[in-house]
């Protein structure tokens, strides 16, 4: 929904009446709507409140999008007239804004006339449509295991430190080299030295024209953290609508966001459920996601990075987004300490749509044959530690020689790591990887050492 205004009103509505941390409580001459957006002026500033609960006939409790020094009792408070939102312009692109559409780049603001809500409605089912092919991403063990969909959603799962937000900045290279479309990136609780960091290397990737950061800062109010993914969702929400390309929503960290609602229930006073997490947990995952779709004027696909509390994928914030998602790539420790990178465990790793009649025979019976190789040579693992690899029968031998090369190949090296590591980054094409791994199950490269298969790009190219 667009508006020509930021905020039509500007009434009183009534006067702080006190102020915890970042709640504020808020006595009104009426009660405005829940979520709708208040403001307080000081030193020709604004503070920006949004209602969560009424109290009672004459009070309502806000949280602020602010930090509360200077505020007091007995401070008049606006009534914006709608919730909290956006500026949009197709100017958006190349640009680092924050939760209410304001330059953090330094560059002027957006010259537009039109806004758009944070909290829009999900579109109506009759213009949605389904996803469809695959979004090739030039990363190896992704297009072959566990292909991204287009138009559908993609979480990255891992504990901290082994590769979610590097795996994020090469999807947004590859979306932006090899499909020309657009990136949304939301930075949901992201410390400042990740976003500088991100930003410049986006910059000298040459793809920050394409692209559009917004981010709310891992030291900013809960209520910030809490509405980013919304406001960065706004902007490609409207990049679809109005550019009708192929846009990538990116979010880093899903888990960032459930913790945010979760701060906010506790000032709220709400008693927590499970494993101390909010009551609201599964309707504020869903809110989001929901709204993540595409219509027959563009797509969205997501790909969503989800810290994993402690390794356990069994936590409740981990499977109430798991229950959203078409393709899960896990990212293990194991792998990220066997130093295959990127991290990615091929067996616990999956899409809802490998299957024969989407992804065609050949693909489904190559990645089939490449994690029957990987699964046997799991089970093996124990028994060659044990004995060896001499007591094991001569197909099974054949089978763990050709896994583990299959293993190192699933390596790569990443273009927005190549500054850091000397190594230069490779793209293979889906095409070039399905012939390889038919040479690695037939046995071509039987004579090809280990090593020469890792962190590689294809092997065609290598030999």
């Amino acid at each position: 929904m667009l508006t020509t205004a930021p905020y039509p009103a500007g009434n009183t509505i009534g006067t702080i009446a006190a102020v915890h941390g970042p709640v504020v409580d808020i006595a009104c001459d009426h009660l405005p709507p829940l979520h709708r957006a208040l403001y307080s002026a000081l030193n020709n500033e604004r503070y920006i409140f949004e209602v969560y609960q009424h109290l009672d006939e004459r009070h309502v409790r806000a949280i602020t999008l602010h930090s509360t020094g200077g505020l007091q009792r007995g401070m008049r408070v606006f009534d914006t007239g709608a919730p909290l939102q956006v500026p949009v312009s197709p100017d958006c692109l190349g640009r680092l804004l924050n939760v209410f559409g304001e330059p953090l780049d330094g560059g002027p603001a957006l010259s537009t006339g039109q806004f758009r809500t944070i909290l829009a409605q999900p579109v109506p089912l009759h213009q949605t449509i389904s996803a469809s092919g695959i979004l090739e991403t030039g990363i190896k063990v992704i297009d072959l295991l566990c292909p991204f969909v287009r138009g559908g959603k993609t979480g990255l799962f891992g504990g901290a430190g082994i590769g979610k937000t590097v795996l994020i900045t090469e999807f947004m290279h590859a979306i932006v080299t090899l499909h020309q479309g657009v990136s949304v990136f939301a930075g949901v609780g992201e410390r400042i030295r990740e976003g500088h960091e991100l930003w410049h290397e986006m910059q000298q990737a040459g793809v920050m024209s394409h692209t559009l950061m917004v981010f709310g800062q891992m030291d900013e109010s809960p209520g910030v953290r809490f509405r980013v993914s919304l406001a960065a969702l706004s902007y490609a929400e409207y990049l679809r609508d109005t550019l009708s390309k192929e846009v990538l929503f990116l979010v880093d960290n899903v888990f960032r966001f459930v913790q945010a609602g979760s701060e906010i229930s506790g000032l709220l006073g709400r008693m927590p459920a499970t494993v101390g997490y909010q009551p609201t947990l599964m309707s504020e995952v869903a809110e989001l996601q929901d709204r993540i779709i595409s219509t027959t004027k563009g797509a969205i696909t997501s790909v969503q990075a989800i810290y994993v509390p402690a390794d356990d994928m069994t936590d409740p914030a981990v499977t109430s987004i798991l229950n959203h998602l078409d393709t899960s790539v896990i990212l293990t420790r194991s792998q990220a300490s066997k130093g295959f990178y990127p991290a990615v465990d091929p067996l616990q790793s999956g899409s809802k749509l490998m299957d024969r009649h989407f992804l065609g025979d050949r693909h489904y019976s190559v990645a089939e044959g490449v994690r029957e190789h990987l699964a046997r040579y799991r089970e093996l693992e124990d028994v060659i530690s044990m004995l060896g690899v001499e007591e094991l029968s001569e197909m099974d031998r054949r089978i763990v020689m050709r896994a583990r090369k299959l293993q190192r190949y699933l390596t790569q090296p990443f273009h927005v790591t190549a500054a850091f590591t000397g190594i230069k980054g490779t793209s293979v094409s889906l095409e070039g990887v399905l012939q390889d791994c038919e040479a690695f199950l037939r046995g071509e490269f039987d004579g090809v050492s280990e090593d020469h298969c890792y962190m590689r790009g294809s092997m065609r190219e290598t030999l």
